[in-house]
């Protein structure tokens, strides 16, 4: 095999000069671009996570902010009309605040799963309060979510773009759950890490009745 024909962007960049003479070079520029901007797009957040935690995305439920890549296939896709990270293809299904789940009623869905948005939010409880209601009881929340402090280190360490829109300075998962203990909602902690994937943290819980939470 040549040197050209294992390498694309030789391969294209041969094409162009042999398209040069006939004047139709922007064709080979323009699959030079589609390919370069396809290689070099960043992974999802989500990517790092998969292989643990969608085991708990079963049944009909929500990913909150996915950014163009879901946890699962099925989850109902959910992010701004206009999501300020691309990190996948699939398209916006449901557009509009992660605070205020209009299209469910109280206990519909089987899963909540929402990775590194929390973080951008004032009111830490009214959120999770927000997910948790449309959760069925037996439903599950899975929140993959930087440790800020991890997360700051890692930016000044490798020269990472630091993300402008995290709000607290002590989010953490220890910081979760206790916005979620004085929320007082019953749930079960079915899986949980304080650090994972160099700079996240990430908790499974599951929504209880009042009768299951007293027993």
């Amino acid at each position: 095999m040549t040197a050209i024909s294992s390498n694309p962007s030789l391969l294209i960049r041969a094409i162009r000069r042999g398209l040069r003479p006939v004047g139709l070079e922007t064709v080979g520029r323009s699959l030079y671009h589609r390919m370069t901007r396809r290689s070099s797009a960043p992974a999802s957040e989500t990517a790092k996570c998969r292989e643990r935690l969608a085991q708990f995305c079963a049944g009909y439920g929500l990913d909150i902010g996915f950014g163009g890549d879901p946890i699962t296939s099925h989850a109902i896709r959910m992010d701004m009309p206009q999501p300020y990270t691309n990190v996948g293809a699939m398209p916006v299904q449901l557009g509009g605040d992660a605070t205020h789940l209009v299209w469910f009623a109280d206990g519909t869905l089987d899963f909540v799963y929402s990775s590194h948005v929390l973080e951008d939010f004032v009111d830490v409880s009214a959120v999770l309060a927000e997910w948790l209601r449309v959760l069925k009881c037996g439903g599950r929340l899975i929140i993959y979510c930087p440790d800020e402090m991890a997360y700051r280190r890692y930016c000044a360490e490798t020269g990472h773009g630091y993300n402008p829109h995290h709000v607290h300075a002590d989010f953490s998962l220890s910081f979760v759950k206790g916005e979620l203990a004085r929320l007082g909602t019953a749930v079960r902690i079915l899986h949980e890490a304080p650090l994972v994937d160099v700079y996240s943290w990430e908790l499974v819980l599951e929504k209880l009745s009042r009768d299951a939470a007293a027993s």
